[in-house]
Order: structure tokens, then C-alpha cells, then sequence
């Protein structure tokens, strides 16, 4: 039986080989028709991200800031499930620097809040249950620290999202908030973190507006601070 099976194997090899290259060429087809729908929607998408986010990067300060999506046709080689290309999102963040990958040529400070803007964006595409900023608000201060807040706040409806900042105003719009505080009294640096209560948060807030000497005027501020920035609102 082994031996019959074999002759007729080598018999209709030729058929069989005919079948799979038919086979490999449908595949082919479907695959480049699958694909070529799926740039079709990229690019679409492209647009629409970087009109969206090209919007959000002024209020955070980085006016001169260009943002765009890079679709880049792969050689056939490299096609996969992803698709016939390779996408980046790549930046310009000013006039005097080339366009380049958003890792590369973004600082820390510039990158966290072009992050925080595509976060934004894609807020109701991306399924990240939780977000952690740290210091997004570094180098900012005023209306665009309060923008900061507001974007953080706006993802913090539908996230968990948590920020390490040093401004009152990003401190503000949250839910809740701890004062992280670190300690060298032993041998080994110690960090502590303490909820804050209504009261101790105010006094926080406070602080963190008028420095080490707390007046009760940065008090009344906080205070103002804190009902402007959480009167309807939740992050």
C-alpha cells in the first residue's frame, strides 16, 4: 500500500503542484485585495490623526510643532499581517529642526505632552485601561499647565489615569491626590506616599502655588483653584 501510494504520488505530482500554485496565487490575490483596503483606511485614518492632534499640540505650548503620520510602502519580503507598510508618527517641533521618528527628536518634556495629545485622540480607540504621566507638565506653567490639566482630566472619564506633576493647576483637576515625599534620615533614602484629605489637600495645593511659606492668601487661592477646577468635572 505504502509503495501504490507513493507511484501514484509521483503520477499525479504535476497535477498536485498545479493546484498548489493555483492555491498560492489566490491566497496572493486575497491577501493584496485585504491589504490594499487596509491602506485605504490607514491613510484616511492618518488624516484624521494628524489634523486632531495638530489641533491639541497649541494649547499645550508647542506651537511650532508639526506632527504627521509616516506611511511607508514595504517590499513584498516584508509583507505580514500588519499589511504592505509600515507606519510611524513622526514630529517637528520647530522650524529650525528636520521632521523626524516622534522618539528621536522629541525632548522628555515635548514627547510626554505629545503623547498626552495622541492619548486624547485615541482615547476611544485605545483599549489601555490605565495611563501613568510622569511630569508632563515639565518646563510649563500657566494656561499651558491648566491645558495639561484639562486633557488629562477630559481621559480620566473614560481611564485611570495617573500623573506625577508639580503644578497646582494639573494637581487640581484630579479625583484624589497623594503627596509623595522622600526622606534620608536612614540609611537608605525612604519614599512615602499619604492620601490627602479635603483639608490636607487644599493645604498642598497651597503649598505647591506659593512654595515653603504657606500664606493664606496661596490658601484662598487653592481653594479657588480647587472648586474652578473640579466644579462638574472628574479625572
Amino acid at each position: 500500500h505504502h509503495f501504490e501510494a507513493t507511484l501514484k504520488s509521483l503520477d499525479s505530482g504535476s497535477e498536485n503542484l498545479e493546484e498548489l500554485r493555483h492555491e498560492a496565487q489566490k491566497a496572493r490575490t486575497s491577501y493584496v485585495a485585504a491589504s490594499q483596503r487596509l491602506t485605504e483606511r490607514r491613510v484616511k485614518a492618518a488624516q484624521a490623526i494628524d489634523q486632531a492632534v495638530q489641533a491639541e499640540l497649541p494649547p499645550l505650548k508647542l506651537e511650532a510643532a508639526i506632527f504627521r503620520s509616516h506611511i511607508e510602502a514595504l517590499e513584498e519580503s516584508d509583507w505580514g499581517a500588519s499589511g504592505c507598510e509600515r507606519v510611524t508618527f513622526e514630529v517637528q517641533t520647530n522650524p529650525n529642526t528636520a521632521m523626524g521618528p516622534l522618539h528621536k527628536i522629541a525632548s522628555g518634556g515635548e514627547l510626554a505632552r505629545i503623547m498626552l495629545a495622541l492619548k486624547v485622540v485615541l482615547a476611544d480607540a485605545d483599549s489601555v485601561p490605565s495611563i501613568v504621566f510622569d511630569e508632563v507638565d515639565a518646563g510649563i506653567g500657566g494656561a499651558a499647565a491648566a491645558a495639561v490639566g484639562q486633557r488629562l482630566s477630559r481621559l480620566g472619564e473614560d481611564l485611570q489615569v495617573m500623573a506625577v506633576t508639580h503644578s497646582p493647576q494639573v494637581a487640581a483637576v484630579a479625583n484624589q491626590q497623594w503627596r509623595v515625599t522622600k526622606s534620608d534620615y536612614s540609611a537608605t533614602m525612604q519614599t512615602s506616599v499619604q492620601a490627602l484629605d479635603p483639608d490636607a489637600r487644599k493645604e498642598e495645593i497651597a503649598r505647591m502655588l506659593a512654595g515653603a511659606e504657606v500664606t493664606d492668601a496661596a490658601r484662598a487661592a487653592a481653594g479657588q483653584l480647587l472648586a474652578s477646577e473640579n466644579s462638574g468635572k472628574t479625572a
